[in-house]
């Protein structure tokens, strides 16, 4: 299969390489000049579980791509939330009338996006569990398990998500088939939306957020928004449970000196964040169901300005 990444950071490099080693024709995109050039001049190396691997495969800015003539049959989307649209805007040239996508995105929303692109039968939502990280320009350090769940979000793209399920799978991705991906997304966004918001404008980790009297009341309410919100999809989220599916992070000994990645992107790299995709997403949800969601309001506001404090780019 002919199948672009469309964001080849360190979760891009991960699966872009597991499916090139299952003989697929893939093409890496991404913004990153320095990456771009080491992959061109020395291949994608990658520790992968304590093996040292180097792989030739072609990698192009999203300027580029006009220039291509090629169209593919996958495009899988790894950019950050807020690249998406003008990461697809550059590459329309890849799309045709048969082109899929699915969207490993942290969030919510992204299929509005992508439908400004692609017809809805042909967008395939997921989460995935795999972890990844870069360690420079053009090397990906990728160790550990994981797993992939996706799903079609119209009736008529359920037998390419299956056999994408069956690729993934091949590849040693180890994908799942789901009949309700939008729960799963929907509670992932809960942590995301409680552990992200919270540690970048406090400036902690998890472990010290959860160990603040004060933080469960704050997560409670956070997951409380979501959930109301959530259900106007109808998606139901227990939110006991997730409560609790948050507080496991907390654990020092597990994630919990581990900083979310809203936090490294804005507090240590200086970059602009994800939270209108995640907080912000469901502000504005809310505001057209008439459910006010005064925490993901404030939260969204309050990263907005710590984003503008520190010049993020």
């Amino acid at each position: 299969m002919k199948i672009a990444i469309a964001g080849a950071g360190a979760m891009g490099s991960r699966f872009g390489l597991m499916l090139h080693q299952q003989g697929h024709e893939i093409t890496l995109i991404d913004q990153w000049p320095a990456h771009i050039e080491a992959i061109r001049e020395n291949g994608l190396i990658a520790d992968l579980n304590g093996e040292m691997i180097t792989a030739k495969m072609p990698i192009y800015a999203p300027e580029e791509i006009a220039g291509l003539d090629q169209e593919v049959d996958l495009i899988i989307a790894l950019t950050k939330a807020n690249q998406l649209d003008a990461m697809f805007n550059d590459i329309q040239s890849l799309i045709n009338e048969d082109t899929h996508v699915i969207c490993l995105l942290n969030g919510l929303g992204h299929e509005d996006v992508l439908a400004k692109y692609v017809k809805k039968e042909n967008i395939l939502l997921g989460i995935t569990m795999w972890t990844a990280g870069l360690e420079g320009p053009g090397r990906a350090k990728l160790f550990g398990t994981g797993e992939v769940e996706l799903e079609n979000i119209e009736p008529a793209g359920e037998a390419f998500a299956r056999k994408v399920t069956d690729i993934f799978t091949e590849a040693g991705l180890n994908a799942v088939y789901s009949t309700n991906v939008k729960h799963s997304i929907w509670r992932k966004a809960c942590v995301n939306g409680t552990l992200n918001g919270l540690c970048t404008i406090l400036d902690c980790n998890i472990a010290d957020l959860g160990a603040q009297p004060v933080s469960e009341k704050m997560i409670r309410t956070i997951i409380h928004e979501f959930a109301i919100v959530a259900k106007t999809e109808h998606v139901e989220l227990d939110e006991e449970e997730v409560f609790n599916h948050v507080a496991t992070t907390f654990d020092p000994n597990g994630v919990g000196l581990h900083h979310p990645s809203m936090h490294q992107d804005l507090i240590k790299n200086n970059r602009l964040t994800e939270i209108d995709y995640i907080n912000g997403a469901v502000s504005r949800k809310g505001d057209v169901q008439g459910i006010d969601t005064p925490y993901c309001d404030f939260l969204t506001a309050l990263v907005h300005a710590k984003e503008g404090i520190l010049g993020a780019q």
